[in-house]
């Protein structure tokens, strides 16, 4: 994005740049003329040209004592070193010392791409430099966007770090900050010093100041302190550090409000806690393939987030998970040992929302190649669940297989037979629960049994042809495939009704639930299968290997009912279905062009002669930073949304942001949200030297998606503003933002 900069015009790209040398170098010295009243004193004129090492000075007129190195250099005077460049009307200085002094200065860092003016410049020896009345900017010369202007600037290029004084900071032509005392990087070299502040507002916390300060403690850990001060909230201290050992790696993020006077608005009482957020990781190598992982994640109160966390940068967070694993893997096995623990961070709903707690767990996973078309396996886990007033346990589940794998490009054949074999202990007063927590009175457990298990086969051949021809469309040639897929799954049926649901849900239905051998996330239930899956794909490949299209269309032929199912409240399981085939699955993805693009899914149930799952994604490119998006997506009784995001480019500089998700209402047992869920517009400018962004962001910041049945007044939904306003002085450091990773979620293609 930066021009080519004017004092580029007498850079010499051969010239050393080690500066090391000068002591043991000669001075070499040229000009169309030479006068020598003596063999001492040289006066030079007409492209005068003096050069030692990492040094060249060129001017009209040029004096140089050849037993001092005093020179003295007037009309047009351009000098260039290691990293710098100098043009000046008068320059006079001595070559052994490598000082000068040069009047009406401008002057370039060649790393850094600084740049400015100076009433002075001294240049003090091969590693420092100073400008007396100077300015300086990254911009391109000429045209600032910003700068500062000081009394003094000081550059050592042997720690990266520039130092001005009394210094004003501006933007255009407009000041807008004084600093005594500011240092900066001249390289790309870290250093301690202030980072760039954030200027926000929400409706829940009111306008935000932030201000952190960069500690560069070492070349292996380093710390970020940030206070900011909420005027609806109080004051805030953030801190960040982050440590590189050798075989260890990790990160601690904490913030702390001492005081917060602002309205609690959930179910914990915050008004005048004091309230806190950490969060944790590390990953520590222990020995040969085995290594430690961790994190803690924990908030002061189940409002902390929803105050503090969710203005721009993140979705709405409703649970924190926290754990630690030794995890290890070997060339045909892996294996982790652990515990997980989540923190509810919803305001309106109880611990009930919350996930099993798995204290501790063990998975174990094996793949062995008996040969070049046979594989025997053994996926395993064991594990303690426990949850507060809900059945607690433990649960073994063992999955051994073996897999073929016969074919080659044209065709291929994959039968599979495992045997899955889950075992539970549950915990003493078992009898007193449900799958949703403490019966209520007069309402008869389904837990029956303290150890409960269930053991079947499972059994599957996966198969299928591809055909392929070349073709020629629109004047533009293709491949063609053709590819029919069959798949058979045989699981008998087992009653699993006395089996607990510990982190067991069933699966959305799509394209690849046509090849799955279960529709039930977690171990606590197997579906029973009778089943065969016809499908067909067709793609299309250009020339260059860029699939164009692909075209997929399935559907799953049941031979008997689907009587596993899940319960659908109390201790009311859902009905067998009888149901002799899915619904029909259907996929089609373009690439018209580099810029057009189309992803598109569909699917239609012939049992109930309705829509199930509708999606459409259209993306098209506007040049090299412009984007638009559209997408449509409807999943019956679940959600019905459009949604659009844009950066339309209003020149090279100037981009207009965008994006809306707007929710159809529906009939469902949950209360979602509806109408405008999200909406956010902003505009961007980004040059050469500074990025500036304004956002505004309307959104919903906290919604309950309990289990059903919905404790009273839990199924709700809280909308939240925040204005993000964001400096980015491309070359003087920055702390990442907060608007880019906003940007990057809800915007596909930002960048």
């Amino acid at each position: 994005m930066c021009r080519p900069n004017a004092l580029l015009e007498f850079y010499d790209p051969a010239l050393s740049r080690d500066s090391s040398q000068r002591d043991n170098s000669p001075a070499h010295a040229s000009a169309q003329h030479v006068d020598s009243s003596s063999r001492t004193v040289y006066h030079l004129s007409g492209d005068a040209v003096l050069q030692r090492a990492d040094q060249k000075l060129q001017a009209e007129v040029l004096d140089y004592n050849n037993a001092t190195t005093d020179y003295d250099a007037s009309g047009n005077v351009r000098y260039q070193e290691a990293d710098q460049l100098l043009a000046a009307s008068h320059m006079k200085g001595n070559t052994s010392s490598s000082r000068g002094v040069a009047d009406d200065v401008r002057y370039q860092l060649l790393e850094s791409r600084g740049n400015g003016v100076a009433k002075l410049g001294y240049l003090l020896d091969a590693q420092h430099s100073r400008y007396s009345t100077a300015t300086y900017s990254t911009c391109d010369v000429g045209h600032h966007v910003w700068e500062f202007r000081a009394k003094s600037i000081s550059i050592d290029k042997s720690t990266g770090v520039g130092v001005a004084r009394n210094a004003t900071m501006r933007l255009g032509k407009v000041p807008f900050l004084y600093l005594p005392y500011f240092s900066f990087p001249i390289d790309h070299r870290r250093k301690s010093g202030f980072l760039y502040p954030t200027i926000g507002n929400t409706s829940r916390s009111g306008f935000e100041v932030s201000a952190p300060y960069y500690l560069n403690l070492a070349p292996n850990y380093d710390a970020t302190l940030d206070p900011r001060i909420y005027t609806d909230r109080g004051d805030m201290l953030a801190s960040e550090f982050r440590y590189l050992l050798p075989g260890t790696r990790g990160q601690l993020n904490a913030e702390y409000v001492p005081n917060d006077h602002g309205t609690s608005d959930g179910l914990a009482d915050t008004k005048g806690q004091s309230r806190y957020l950490v969060n944790f990781s590390d990953t520590t190598k222990l020995w040969q393939g085995w290594q430690f992982v961790g994190s803690y994640n924990h908030a002061s109160d189940s409002s902390y987030l929803y105050d503090y966390g969710n203005a721009l940068s993140q979705a709405p967070v409703y649970l924190l998970s926290s754990g630690a694993a030794i995890v290890g893997h070997g060339k045909w096995w892996s294996a982790d040992v652990g515990g997980t623990t989540y923190q509810n961070t919803n305001p309106f709903a109880t611990d009930n929302s919350l996930p099993y707690q798995q204290l501790p767990y063990a998975h174990y996973s094996l793949e062995v190649p008996l040969n070049h078309w046979l594989e025997a396996g053994l996926d395993s886990e064991a594990a303690v669940f426990r949850k507060i007033n809900h059945v607690e346990g433990q649960r073994e589940d063992l999955y051994p297989y073996l897999a073929a794998d016969f074919g080659n490009s044209a065709w291929f054949v994959r039968p599979k037979l495992a045997y899955r074999y889950t075992a539970y202990q549950l915990r003493d007063g078992f009898q007193q629960y449900g799958y949703y927590g403490v019966l209520a009175n007069g309402v008869a457990s389904p837990f029956t049994q303290k150890s409960p298990s269930r053991s079947l086969p499972i059994a599957s051949i996966d198969s299928g042809l591809v055909f392929d021809r070349n073709i020629s469309l629109f004047g533009n040639s293709y491949t063609q495939t053709l590819e029919p897929r069959l798949y058979y799954l045989y699981v008998p049926y087992r009653n699993q009704n006395n089996l607990p649901l510990f982190n067991t849900s069933l699966m959305s239905f799509d394209y690849w639930q046509l090849f799955s051998p279960n529709q039930f996330s977690g171990a606590d239930r197997q579906m029973n299968a009778n089943n065969l899956t016809s499908a067909i794909t067709t793609r299309l490949l250009d020339d260059n290997g860029v699939e164009r299209l692909s075209a997929s269309f399935g559907q799953i032929h049941y031979f008997t009912p689907q009587r596993v199912q899940l319960p659908i409240g109390g201790s009311t399981v859902a009905p067998a279905t009888d149901w002799t085939s899915s619904a029909y699955v259907a996929q089609l993805d373009l690439q018209l062009s580099d810029n057009w693009r189309m992803n598109s899914s569909y699917q239609w149930s012939p049992n109930t002669r309705v829509t199930q799952l509708a999606s459409l994604e259209l993306q098209r490119r506007l040049g090299s930073d412009g984007i638009i998006n559209f997408s449509y997506h409807y999943r019956r009784t679940l959600l019905e949304q459009y949604s659009a995001s844009v950066v339309y480019p209003l020149s090279t500089s100037w981009r207009l942001l965008g994006a809306w998700t707007y929710s159809v209402p529906i009939k469902t047992a949950y209360k979602t949200p509806t109408g405008t869920v999200d909406a956010l517009l902003g505009v961007e400018y980004d040059s050469c030297c500074v990025t500036l962004r304004l956002v505004d962001r309307n959104y919903v910041n906290q919604t309950y998606y309990g289990a059903a049945p919905l404790p009273a007044g839990s199924n709700i939904y809280k909308r939240d503003n925040a204005i993000m306003f964001e400096v980015v002085f491309k070359g003087l450091g920055s702390t990442g933002g907060q608007i880019d990773p906003l940007l990057r979620r809800d915007i596909l293609g930002y960048q």
